[in-house]
């Protein structure tokens, strides 16, 4: 185990190094580029979306159930990656009116039925959960009432 993780490490160092090296290979206005989208990236998520993630967690938890919760969490986190991912499409930022094969689907279309399909495996996951913690209707237990003469036991 210790020789794989030591592989995995050596590995993990020549890439970076390998990355790093392609990095400085670039011109500094690229390079300044780079670093813009990085610090624009560290700034958007600490201040725009990790704070409103906490906002909807923290609604989430006061307005559903507490059996909700989990379901409803990873039904968010699945939307949020699928708008993520779908953005470059949605924005048709590749699109080339000489090579029609280039976004030929409607993406819209796409990521509504997908992000359906995501919500639609919440629900069922809620009814799932619903339907296991229900109890169970069972007969009355016997009380050691009066028994009718002539019945077993």
């Amino acid at each position: 185990m210790i020789a794989i993780r030591v592989l995995l490490a050596l590995g993990g160092i020549w890439l970076a190094w390998y990355g790093i090296g392609l990095l400085l290979d670039q011109n500094p206005a690229d390079l300044m580029s780079i670093a813009r989208w990085f610090a624009g990236g560290i700034v958007l998520h600490d201040a725009i979306l990790a704070p409103l993630c906490a906002a909807v967690a923290l609604l989430a938890r006061r307005l559903l159930p507490a059996p909700w919760w989990a379901s409803v969490a990873w039904g968010g986190l699945c939307t949020a990656t699928l708008l993520l991912i779908s953005i470059p499409v949605l924005q048709r930022s590749g699109e080339n009116p000489a090579n029609p094969s280039v976004l030929d689907r409607n993406y819209h279309a796409g990521l509504l039925i997908a992000v359906a399909v995501v919500w639609v495996f919440v629900a069922l996951d809620i009814t799932r959960r619903y339907a296991r913690t229900r109890p169970i209707a069972t007969p009355a237990p016997d009380r050691g009432g009066p028994r009718n003469p002539g019945t077993a036991g």
